[in-house]
């Protein structure tokens, strides 16, 4: 396991719990170089969406925990932030959110000689995503064999 690796599941299971005592879930930790710096970013969401002022208090809690788990062992930066419209799904319970919904998947071997797919999410079931990449062809995915996905924005004209 990298140490990038090791530091980003550490970091995940401890803000976990601190994280929802504050009404709100991880749904996303990034850590990577950035500009000459370390940044450890955070991802956060509840239902509504979150302020500024959640970002603030989320921040002011996990850079103090983190601290005292001494975790990282040089510089970084703590960044709290929104997922923002192209939102990662990580968990099972991210892709049943987002049925119905536009999402883009990148897996980590081919299916049907593809490791990249656009579509409309159209069910989840027993770790299997079915997928309508046009009006006729739906493709069932492995949830455990892709490697990115993100919701995709729709722009309503």
């Amino acid at each position: 396991m990298s140490e990038t690796k090791r530091i980003v599941d550490k970091v995940s299971q401890l803000v976990e719990p601190v994280v929802h005592e504050f009404g709100m879930e991880i749904v996303d930790v990034e850590f990577r170089p950035e500009r000459g710096r370390w940044i450890l970013r955070v991802f956060i969401d509840k239902e509504g969406g979150i302020t500024v002022d959640d970002c603030a208090s989320v921040s002011r809690e996990l850079g103090d925990l983190i601290e005292a788990e001494d975790i990282i062992d040089y510089p970084y930066v703590l960044e709290i932030s929104s997922p923002g419209l192209n939102r990662p799904l990580r968990k099972e319970s991210d892709f049943i959110r987002a049925i119905g919904k536009m999402v883009r998947l990148k897996m980590s071997r081919p299916i049907n000689r593809r490791r990249n797919f656009t579509g409309r999410l159209a069910n989840v079931r027993e770790g299997v995503i079915s997928l309508l990449v046009d009006e006729n062809n739906l493709v069932e995915l492995p949830l455990k064999e892709i490697d990115k996905a993100r919701l995709k924005y729709e722009f309503n004209n």
